[in-house]
């Protein structure tokens, strides 16, 4: 669907000024691993460039060295263990909005490698010096649609309910479940807004069960298995790109323990605890606690059974503490947010609890910035994804 009424569109990161963009790729073309790419000679040219455009263009092999850097920087993520992993779709040279659309489907097909995930970031074109940007408005490329309800409940998820009324206002019209993706909703200069139904072949979803509960699997709970994070700027070098999703993998707990079970999402602890017969009269009984756990067993379960990569969190916490290691004896400092890097249950289990960080520079370069959120004007994205 394109050609639609225009839904709210989020503001971009501001344009900088040659001046600042100069700094920042100086000071990025002064990084270690730049330098290993290219002599003098590029930053003079880089430089020259700026002069003339106000901006300039980086080479693939800076766009990923610098997208990597951007993970290793990211202090809310506790999976930048595998920085060095992340591969790039190059997709700088689609201008359109169906090929914009088309390489989204392409970065779900290629890192969702049927079920054996890749972390991978797909980069369209960058933002132009006259602050002109493509937006992705979804705040992950797969995301379940929220309906209110004139009871004031909500069938779906609640976190998108804005987001899947921009939707209905623009044309599209859902199957009215709780799990409807929701579509691709595109801005793209010189182009009118546009949506785009995700096909089936680039959706791998996981139906959940629990080995020891036949009941489970009737609730009718799934989850994608691709979490790609599609709401943030990629800064790198004084140039922004605003449309740069990228995903790695689950944590179980991500969906089990927040998903699935805070208040203002999909609410199944009542549920859960309820058919595991729990007393749900008293918070002393801890129905929430024990609910929790097997809703997060039964995600971590699923996920396995069905061939898709995921992590525990007791593992994701170890290896966190191994990222820091290596990063101290290469001789970095590990920035990272305490209340991201810890899960959402049984916290102090875990290694990266017990210990205090480095604390986040919001100014470190090149990194993920959040923007402004689509379904809420004026409100930056959160979500359960760093």
């Amino acid at each position: 669907m394109s050609n639609q009424p225009t839904p709210h569109v989020p503001k971009a990161p501001s344009a900088l000024m040659a001046e600042e963009v100069v700094r920042q790729a100086e000071e990025f073309f002064a990084l270690p691993e730049l330098s290993q790419l290219h002599d003098a000679s590029r930053l003079r040219a880089v430089r020259s460039e700026i002069e003339a455009t106000g901006t300039y263009r980086h080479t693939r092999a800076e766009l990923e060295t610098g997208a990597r850097i951007a993970w290793r920087n990211h202090a809310r993520c506790v999976g930048r263990m595998n920085w060095r992993t992340l591969q790039l779709l190059d997709f700088r040279d689609r201008t359109t909005p169906d090929g914009i659309a088309e390489g989204c489907w392409e970065h779900l097909r290629h890192s969702t490698n049927n079920g054996r995930l890749r972390a991978v970031i797909s980069v369209f074109p960058q933002q132009r010096p006259d602050g002109a940007a493509v937006r992705l408005l979804n705040p992950q490329l797969l995301r379940y649609a929220g309906y209110r309800r004139q009871d004031g409940s909500v069938l779906g998820d609640p976190l998108h309910c804005e987001l899947t009324e921009h939707a209905v206002r623009a044309g599209w019209k859902g199957a009215g479940t709780a799990f409807d993706l929701l579509p691709l909703i595109l801005q793209v200069p010189g182009h009118g807004p546009a949506l785009y139904e995700v096909p089936r072949d680039a959706v791998l979803e996981v139906p959940i069960s629990h080995p020891e509960y036949p009941w489970f699997g009737k609730l009718g709970l799934k989850w994608m298995a691709n979490p790609a994070i599609s709401s943030m700027a990629l800064i790198v070098g004084g140039v922004t790109y605003t449309a740069a999703p990228f995903s790695g993998w689950y944590l179980s707990s991500e969906i089990g323990a927040r998903n699935f079970s805070d208040t203002s999402r999909y609410d199944m602890l009542p549920t859960v605890a309820r058919k595991m017969g729990l007393d749900v009269s008293h918070n002393r009984t801890l129905w929430k606690d024990r609910a929790l756990v097997e809703l997060t067993y039964a995600v971590q379960h699923s996920y396995r059974s069905a061939g898709v990569h995921i992590l525990d969190h007791h593992t994701a916490a170890e290896q966190f503490i191994h990222h820091i290691e290596r990063e101290e004896a290469a001789g970095r400092s590990v920035p990272a947010q305490w209340s991201w890097i810890n899960p959402p249950l049984s916290g102090s289990t875990t290694p990266t609890f017990h210990r205090a960080y480095d604390a986040p520079d919001p100014a470190v370069r090149p990194n993920f910035v959040a923007q402004e959120s689509p379904d809420a004007p004026g409100r930056r994205e959160l979500s359960d994804r760093p």
